[in-house]
């Protein structure tokens, strides 16, 4: 599999990435381990994970993923092999059980999280480490519309960098980047950097899929380009929607049926539901699977650095590497856009 450079990183990463919000919810750590396996296998070397996982988010939970993931590294001792990213969680009260309900983004905090990541994950270094929603008001998580009303006291910007900075520079960290980002907010990262010699981050993880584009529309894509910030793009399957599986059986067993009341309700719009119909359609006429389109379609989008997917079965897991060898023609690319202009950005 090809490797991809990261921003103006030194990190080459495969084009996929093993995403595992999934290991100590919906898997066991043995299915978690053969997951790692078989990614590594397949030649993927980029592992996704963060210190909330799993999810659906749960004290009695929190942190299992990172000790599954170092677990693994510890009876493998494939460290070396992969680049390891995780995240820490940006404030939220209805978490209280990381680091207290006032947990934020600020320098104790940042050193305290970092400090139980590498104990869970059995390493001494983090290859990319990413703040995995800004501390301060942003629509994100299903939200689509700013709203001033909601503004909160926030850690600013060039105070998470100068934490992050010390922690660049004692080499627990290597690199650095962002997640669930506005354009604003990635040139207020890139501005702060170079206003306070502070580390320039490499990526913003955001999500995007068939039913969610606005990457393309935001000047994100614009932005990420002209300064050399790579795409980490997640939820390429929209929950499993675009896999077509709750089309075809409402009750399918997966994120919107397991946990129906903690999800976003982004994915089951009716606008969204009638757009997958018509993915699928798409995909089957042309003798593919919904989720092989869905996929195929984000692994060749020029400005993804690497999708990041997650599978609760080997044959999920299979499936979707499987779609990184297809390439799409050009009828079935110039329906997606026919679609997509009907049913624009209805699951952002």
């Amino acid at each position: 599999m090809e490797r991809r450079q990261l921003g103006q990183t030194d990190l080459m990463v495969s084009p996929i990435c093993l995403g595992t919000m999934t290991f100590g919810e919906q898997n066991t750590e043995a299915q978690a381990h053969s997951q790692l396996d078989y990614a590594l296998e397949r030649g993927i070397n980029f592992v996704d994970t963060a210190e909330m996982y799993p999810v659906m988010a749960r004290p009695d939970t929190q942190g299992l993923t990172e000790r599954y993931i170092g677990s693994w590294l510890r009876k493998t001792g494939r460290r070396h092999d992969i680049v390891l990213a995780t995240k820490i969680a940006g404030p939220n009260k209805m978490m209280p059980w990381i680091r207290g309900a006032n947990h934020n983004l600020d320098a104790v905090n940042i050193r305290a999280a970092v400090e139980d990541s590498l104990r869970r994950l059995h390493t001494d270094y983090i290859d990319l480490y990413q703040v995995h929603w800004p501390s301060r008001n942003l629509p994100i998580f299903g939200a689509n519309r700013f709203d001033p009303d909601a503004e909160r006291p926030a850690v600013p910007i060039a105070e998470t960098l100068g934490a992050l900075d010390e922690l660049v520079r004692a080499g627990t960290i290597r690199h650095i980047g962002v997640s669930n980002e506005s354009t604003w907010g990635l040139c207020q990262y890139i501005k702060r950097s170079e206003q306070h010699g502070l580390p320039r981050i490499a990526t913003v993880q955001n999500l995007y899929n068939l039913t969610a584009r606005l990457f393309e529309t935001s000047l994100m894509d614009e932005a990420c380009y002209r300064e050399g910030i790579s795409l980490l793009a997640y939820s390429p399957l929209a929950f499993g929607q675009l896999s077509a599986k709750y089309l075809d059986d409402p009750q399918a067993r997966g994120r919107l049926t397991v946990f129906p009341k903690n999800w976003s309700p982004r994915y089951v719009r009716p606008a969204v539901l009638a757009a997958t119909a018509e993915y699928a359609a798409l995909a089957r006429a042309h003798g593919l699977t919904p989720a092989q389109m869905a996929l195929a379609w984000c692994y060749a989008r020029p400005f993804v650095a690497s999708t990041i997917i997650g599978a609760t079965s080997m044959a999920q897991l299979e499936e979707n590497i499987d779609a990184s060898e297809l390439v799409l023609p050009p009828a079935v690319l110039a329906g997606i856009d026919e679609i997509h202009a009907r049913y624009t950005n209805v699951g952002q």
